[in-house]
């Protein structure tokens, strides 16, 4: 018998996920997230008036701190003992969570494209490249971006690799 779209493609929450899954949950649902994005979208409009566009927002700081002080924080790295210790799997159904609010990623610090060049340093950095990049990446300290660029090329078309 075929189950309908919906439901075989839907992500259940893992045993070691869900135990996150909740605290994560009520994170949003109470004084924090929800209800805090007039606060979010009132701040950054006043930064940008200020001429101040790309400060960091003190909300976002401020929730960093609750999350973190709740072990809310970091919830990737499976092969890591500087993450959760969550497989791909795992993480998925709370980036589902995480992506109700579209700023609610970087309040755990599991916000793109943070987390992929952390995962990218944690397994292929060198030692000197963990300490300056990777340390302040972990603890919310610093953001990241990813560029890409090609010799006599303005593109971010792979195919123009040589």
């Amino acid at each position: 018998m075929r189950r309908r779209w919906r439901r075989t493609h839907e992500l259940r929450l893992h045993a070691q996920s869900a135990g996150i899954a909740r605290p994560i949950a009520r994170f949003f649902q109470c004084a924090y997230t929800y209800p805090n994005e007039h606060a979010y979208a009132d701040e950054i409009a006043a930064n940008r008036a200020a001429g101040n566009a790309w400060v960091p927002v003190r909300l976002i700081e401020t929730l960093k701190e609750k999350a973190r002080s709740e072990d809310l924080w970091n919830l990737f790295l499976s092969a890591s003992e500087k993450g959760a210790g969550l497989t791909n799997l795992e993480h998925a159904p709370l980036c589902q969570i995480m992506g109700r609010v579209p700023w609610a990623p970087e309040v755990f610090n599991c916000n793109a494209p943070d987390i992929g060049n952390m995962e990218t340093i944690e397994h292929y950095g060198t030692d000197a490249q963990k300490s300056q990049w990777l340390e302040p990446l972990l603890h919310g300290e610093i953001r990241s971006a990813f560029l890409m660029t090609e010799p006599e090329m303005a593109s971010s078309d792979a195919t123009n690799i040589r």
